[in-house]
């Protein structure tokens, strides 16, 4: 039998002849581009392309670097150092009010003459103001009739005593002369302690006393002028002067709310003042205020401070440095490691592969003897970094 292609089967042919046509084309053509590929990778040409060594890739935080010479770049082990962390805090000086003392008239009156001024040195019972008062008037005036009184009943209790010895008078009458003698002797004596207690001597009275200074040391307040009033009123005049004694001093402090942990009563402080470059004053804490301000969050914090010299003087500002109390370990890497670079700390640490190095942010802090720098973070104490970090960072640079 013979058999007869039809239309039908004539199309589908074509079309399956087609299609393999079609896949082995593209077939040629990728052969073809695998050709064209290995015709044009030369390896000597691709090692002349390579970027040249060293080489630094970025990859996130850090940055490795390779170097075709690592024994050029010795390396430093980090160390562990014992550090006492401190709190730097700012404030101003200030006088202890344990030693301040006010001059008083107890006289009330006019200032005739005001021998000391604001900020004068005084030593103690030294004559620093001269007030004129009509309450010395008065008060001799009621010491002389203490007198007179005294010296009347004493002449009567001496007439009584004979009369009462030869019987002309009753015992009772005696006992009255004599209790009025006693009366009379306290009302003098009690005038003439007003007129101590006033300043005033006895036996030479004049309406002017004299006023000394109850302490040595500063003049740190003045209230009042000559010809101007002084003396104590009910209003609660707080003296016409004030003397502070300045051989021991307070340094008041502001602390945040976070480091109050770290301040302790007892606690010692190192005081600096910027007028006093390269000085260091000894304080200890006395007091940490218990009430905060409501807007800084910050407390008051007392220290106090001996200054025989008198160098520390009133409302200089100064800094102070709280160690704590107890040290810590923390890492130490020598000053030559640190890079620093856009405002940031790094070190090289080595890879493990021959030449590679990776750039590690770290946090550093104080600056440690013997070259070294305090590593609070990104580093622990063992590892090994590069003792020069600036000499490879150029060379990666190149």
């Amino acid at each position: 039998m013979t058999f007869k292609p039809s239309r039908h089967s004539s199309t589908s042919l074509f079309l399956h002849t087609g299609s393999s046509l079609t896949r082995f084309t593209a077939a040629v053509l990728l052969l073809t581009a695998s050709l064209a590929g290995c015709k044009h990778s030369d390896p000597n040409k691709a090692a002349d392309e390579a970027p040249p060594t060293p080489t630094v890739t970025e990859a996130g935080g850090s940055s490795s670097v390779h170097v075709d010479k690592p024994e050029q770049f010795p390396l430093a082990e980090t160390v562990s150092r014992q550090i006492t962390s401190q709190l730097n805090v700012t404030g101003s000086v200030n006088p202890d009010v344990s030693r301040e003392l006010p001059v008083l008239s107890l006289a009330n009156g006019r200032v005739t003459a005001l021998h000391v001024g604001l900020g004068d040195f005084v030593r103690k019972g030294q004559l620093v103001m001269d007030v004129q008062s009509p309450d010395v008037t008065n008060a001799f005036d009621a010491y002389l009739k203490a007198v007179n009184d005294e010296h009347l009943t004493n002449v009567t209790l001496t007439r009584d005593k004979l009369l009462y010895d030869k019987g002309a008078i009753p015992q009772s009458q005696l006992e009255g002369a004599q209790n009025g003698e006693d009366d009379a002797k306290a009302d003098l004596t009690a005038a003439g302690q007003q007129l101590h207690i006033l300043g005033v001597d006895k036996d030479h009275p004049s309406e002017t006393v004299h006023i000394y200074a109850p302490t040595s040391g500063v003049v740190v307040q003045q209230n009042v002028t000559a010809a101007g009033a002084a003396g104590i009123t009910y209003a609660g005049n707080t003296g016409s002067l004030l003397i502070a004694d300045l051989s021991h001093i307070w340094v008041i402090v502001d602390v945040y709310e976070n480091d109050l942990a770290q301040v302790h009563l007892g606690q010692h402080a190192d005081i600096h003042v910027n007028a006093i470059p390269g000085k260091t004053f000894s304080g200890t804490i006395s007091d940490i205020g218990a009430v905060l301000d409501p807007s800084l969050r910050t407390a008051k914090v007392r220290i106090q401070v001996q200054n025989p010299g008198g160098q520390l003087r009133l409302g200089m500002f100064a800094t102070a440095t709280l160690d704590a109390q107890h040290p810590r370990t923390m890492a130490a890497v020598p000053a030559t490691a640190v890079l620093q670079l856009h405002d940031r700390s790094f070190v090289f640490v080595p890879t493990g592969q021959s030449g590679q190095f990776r750039r590690v942010t770290i946090t550093t802090g104080r600056t440690l003897d013997g070259g070294l720098i305090e590593v609070l973070t990104g580093l622990a104490p063992g590892q090994q970094v590069v003792s020069n970090a600036l000499d490879l960072q150029n060379t990666a640079d190149q």
